[in-house]
C-alpha cells in the first residue's frame, strides 16, 4: 500500500511535466507562426509600395551613350576647281651658242669672264697673242706697197707703148708685153691687198668677242694654252632664255596649246610660271611622249641642266569636294566620318582626285546634303555618339569662358529613424 502511495505522486509529476511540454510546444508554434505571418505582412506592404512607384521609374529611360567628342560638320559643296595635267621634264637652255678660236696656233694670254657671267654682244671675252699676227699684216702692207710701186711702172711703160704704137718704133708684140704687164701688176696689188685685209682680220681674230648678249654657261679657254682654229672656248645662253621640255604622253598632248600657262616646281623648290612656246611635231618612239618646249623666265633658283616637274592650266570643271582635314587616310584607303540624325559616326570609304588648296575633290563616297566631321575625325571610330557644336559660336564661348572655382559637395546627415517609427 506504501508502494501504491508513493507511486501516485510520481505519476502526478510525469503528467505535469508531459503537459507543461505539450503547452511549451503550443506557444513556441504560436511565436513562430506570428514571426511567419509579419514578415508576410512587410512583403506584402513593401510589395505593395513598388508597386505604387511605377510611374516614378518607368518615367527614367535609359541613359544615353556618352558622346566620344565634341566635333563641328562641313557639307560636301560643288567646287570649280582647276583641270591640271602634271609632267616631268629637264631645264635647258632655249639656244646655246658656241664661241671658239678663229685664229689658228695663237697663244691664249687673256680669259675675260668665267661661267655664270652675263655677258653684252660684242663684249670682249679673251685675247691672244698678236706678235706673229702684227708682223704678219706689216708683211702684208710692205707687199701691197710693192706691187703698187710696180703697178704703177707698168702703167707708165704701158702708155709709153701706146703712144710709140703707130711710129713703128716697136713691134706689136713689144706694146703686147707692157700692156700685160700693165695688167699683171695691176692683179698683183689686188692680191697684196686681199691679203693685208687676211692679215687685217687674223688681227681681229687675236681678240675673241661675245657672238650675242646671253650667260656663259661653259669655259673651256685656259690662259697659255695654244689652240687650233675652231676650238671651242666659251658656251653660253643665248639672251639668258631657259626652257622647260617637258615629256608628255601621246594621249594627253593634244590637249595642250601653244600659249597655254604652266606651273614650274624646280629640284630647287623654286616656283615659275612659264608658258607653252611649241609642241614637237613628232613623238619618241621609244617612250610614245612628245616634248613640248615651255619657256621660263630668269630666276636665280631655275639652272640649266635641272630636272623640274610642272602642271598644265587645263581649264576648269566642276566637283563635289571636302576640306583636306574631313578625310582620314587608314591602312592605304581614305574615309570621312559621316554624321547622321543621331549624331551616330559612320566611317564612309571616299574616292579622292584633284586638291586645290584645302579642298579635294570627291568621286565617290559623298553626297551633296549630307554631313561629315570636319576636322578631328581622326579620333573617332565607326559607330561613335558625337556631339556636334557650331563652330563659331563655340569660338566666341571659348572666349567668353571664365574660370569657376569647384566647391565640394556639401553633405547632410539623414536623421536615423526613431524606434518604434513606422
Amino acid at each position: 500500500m506504501k508502494t501504491n502511495q508513493q507511486s501516485k505522486p510520481l505519476k502526478f509529476l510525469a503528467l505535469t511535466a508531459a503537459l507543461a511540454f505539450a503547452f511549451g510546444g503550443v506557444a513556441c508554434s504560436g511565436k513562430d507562426d506570428a514571426a511567419a505571418k509579419s514578415a508576410d505582412a512587410s512583403a506584402t506592404a513593401n510589395a505593395k509600395t513598388d508597386m505604387a512607384k511605377p510611374a516614378e521609374k518607368s518615367d527614367k529611360a535609359a541613359p544615353a551613350p556618352k558622346a566620344a567628342l565634341t566635333v563641328t560638320t562641313v557639307q560636301p559643296s560643288n567646287s570649280s576647281l582647276a583641270l591640271k595635267l602634271p609632267a616631268n621634264g629637264n631645264v635647258t637652255a632655249w639656244q646655246e651658242a658656241s664661241v671658239g678660236a678663229e685664229a689658228n696656233g695663237l697663244r691664249l694670254t687673256q680669259v675675260l669672264v668665267n661661267v655664270g657671267d652675263s655677258v653684252k654682244k660684242g663684249q670682249l671675252l679673251a685675247t691672244f697673242a698678236g706678235e706673229s699676227v702684227q708682223a704678219d699684216m706689216a708683211q702684208a702692207k710692205a707687199a701691197l706697197m710693192e706691187a703698187q710701186a710696180n703697178a704703177i711702172d707698168a702703167a707708165a711703160n704701158a702708155e709709153r707703148a701706146r703712144t710709140l704704137q703707130n711710129t713703128g718704133a716697136l713691134s706689136a708684140q713689144q706694146i703686147n708685153q707692157f700692156i700685160t704687164g700693165e695688167k699683171t701688176a695691176a692683179a698683183r696689188v689686188e692680191a697684196a691687198q686681199a691679203m693685208l685685209k687676211a692679215q687685217s682680220v687674223r688681227t681681229q681674230n687675236t681678240q675673241v668677242r661675245a657672238p650675242d648678249n646671253g650667260v656663259i654657261s661653259a669655259r673651256g679657254a685656259t690662259v697659255g694654252a695654244v689652240v687650233g682654229a675652231g676650238s671651242e672656248l666659251f658656251r653660253m645662253i643665248r639672251g639668258g632664255r631657259l626652257e622647260w621640255r617637258a615629256e608628255v604622253t601621246s594621249t594627253e598632248v593634244g590637249n595642250i596649246k601653244p600659249g597655254s600657262k604652266v606651273s614650274i616646281t624646280s629640284a630647287s623648290g623654286a616656283q615659275v610660271q612659264g608658258t607653252v612656246r611649241t609642241i614637237a611635231p613628232t613623238v619618241d618612239a621609244a617612250t610614245r611622249n612628245a616634248l613640248v618646249y615651255v619657256d621660263l623666265p630668269a630666276h636665280p633658283g631655275v639652272k640649266a641642266g635641272m630636272f623640274a616637274k610642272g602642271e598644265f592650266a587645263m581649264g576648269t570643271a566642276t566637283a563635289l569636294t571636302l576640306p583636306y582635314p574631313a578625310l582620314v587616310l587608314r591602312d592605304g584607303f581614305t574615309y570621312a566620318m559621316r554624321v547622321d540624325a543621331n549624331n551616330k559616326v559612320s566611317q564612309v570609304k571616299v574616292e579622292t582626285g584633284r586638291r586645290m588648296g584645302e579642298l579635294v575633290e570627291i568621286k565617290q563616297g559623298a553626297k551633296l546634303g549630307e554631313k561629315f566631321v570636319s576636322s578631328g575625325a581622326a579620333f573617332l571610330a565607326d559607330g561613335d555618339v558625337v556631339k556636334i557644336v557650331d563652330t563659331k559660336t563655340t569660338e566666341v564661348k571659348a572666349s567668353e569662358a571664365k574660370p569657376t572655382e569647384v566647391k565640394p559637395a556639401e553633405t547632410k546627415a539623414v536623421p536615423a529613424p526613431a524606434a518604434g517609427a513606422k
